[in-house]
């Protein structure tokens, strides 16, 4: 069917919907990046895995990255190519079919390399292996997305590795971003290099892992190339690869929802909607991240005690499951809403359909590709089986 893109008429279910022509966008600057910088940029699943897209991404990019077997799986069989693979731990069971599936193989510690390498590559003869390196140094200031805090369990320290690197590892692989900008990148590569550039010339690649938010409006893109450029020419020998998954997505789409009631507690009024923060926006509760909502204004703290503007209303969003924190607090709109409504929550496409439950049995939303036509082409509709066989 055909919608406008600015409020979804006729979109009666809740629906995540990708725009073609923003997705475009994302990989036309991300490719652009690649060639100019001379590195290779791949895409995370983990923030980014709607596979029945993939023939659109590999007119723009080669590769993928992928955490686990299920997603080199994905990568291998739905993308088209061996994944760079990385995992916090990997398994007897799994390792054997993961390295076949992968093209790069990085270990997040020496015990692993140790344990699994020759059977690696026993399995893909191949594979390049690697270690992922903690550079003890991060700017992400949320505690749960920040892999270098004090205590983690993220990769080798400088301090545990010995002059020669272990026979077999081609590379590092070294991930501390989030939605960070060039800026953040350059400072980061500056501790990187402090704490591991002895052993640069014992390898062949070096992967500076994900968190590059190159398609934000105010990325310095630039700055990176430059950045990106200065290293390869200082370290020529080296394939440097990169590997972001919100700047795939980024900006790529809403979540359409709707309003199913209104209810009201002690003056605080709550819009209930046909999905859920803790089911479809994880994030939102977890990070905590403030999603905008269209045609609506964030409240912010000190707004919350404040008066309205001249003709707003302010509104709670509940979820539609039944634990008592699924809502979020606040947003003022210039009408008062009604049942039936449409309630757009921007930039939904990354981090969210890969981070879904069904939680209280609640469906996830459908997923829709907008084209670049005005087509919109449902790609998934969930069932009540989707439900039942995840109990099976």
């Amino acid at each position: 069917m055909k919608t406008n893109q600015e409020t979804f008429v006729g979109v009666d279910r809740p629906m995540y919907i990708l725009e073609e022509e923003r997705l475009r966008k994302n990989l036309s600057l991300i490719q652009h990046v690649a060639r100019e910088a001379g590195v290779e940029i791949i895409l995370a699943f983990k923030a980014y895995a709607l596979w029945k897209t993939f023939p659109i991404f590999r007119e723009y990019i080669g590769a993928t990255t992928a955490s686990s077997l299920y997603e080199a799986r994905l990568a291998y069989e739905e993308f088209g190519c061996a994944a760079h693979t990385y995992s916090p731990a990997y398994i007897d069971g799994e390792i054997d079919d993961i390295a076949r599936m992968s093209s790069h193989l990085t270990f997040n510690s020496l015990s692993q390399y140790v344990r699994f390498s020759q059977r690696a590559q026993k399995a893909n003869p191949e594979v390049s292996m690697g270690v992922r390196v903690n550079p003890e140094y991060s700017e992400v200031e949320t505690l749960i997305y920040n892999p270098c805090a004090p205590g983690t369990r993220f990769g080798v320290s400088a301090n545990q590795l010995s002059d020669h690197l272990p026979e077999g590892i081609e590379g590092f692989h070294c991930h501390c971003h989030c939605e960070s900008g060039a800026d953040v990148f350059e400072r980061t590569l500056a501790h990187f290099m402090d704490k591991f550039s002895h052993w640069l010339p014992q390898l062949k690649w070096v992967n500076f892992g994900g968190g590059h938010l190159m398609t934000r409006k105010d990325y310095d893109v630039p700055h990176l190339i430059n950045i990106l450029k200065e290293f390869r020419s200082q370290h020529p020998w080296l394939k440097v690869i990169l590997e972001p998954g919100s700047a795939f997505g980024w900006q790529t789409g809403p979540l359409v929802s709707h309003v199913v009631d209104i209810v009201e507690d002690k003056g605080i009024r709550t819009a209930i909607l046909d999905v859920s923060f803790t089911c479809h926006m994880p994030d939102c509760l977890e990070m905590p991240y403030m999603p905008a909502v269209r045609g609506a204004r964030v409240l912010t703290t000190e707004d919350k005690t404040s008066q309205l503007l001249e003709g707003e209303w302010r509104y709670r969003l509940g979820g539609n499951s039944c634990l008592s924190g699924d809502f979020m607090d606040a947003w003022a709109f210039d009408h008062q809403l009604q049942i039936g409504e449409r309630i757009i929550f921007e930039d939904m496409l990354h981090y969210t359909t890969v981070k879904t439950c069904m939680f209280n049995g609640i469906a996830h939303p459908d997923i829709a590709l907008l084209h670049v036509d005005g087509e919109l082409q449902t790609l998934r509709r969930y069932t009540y089986e989707d439900y039942r066989d995840r109990m099976d």
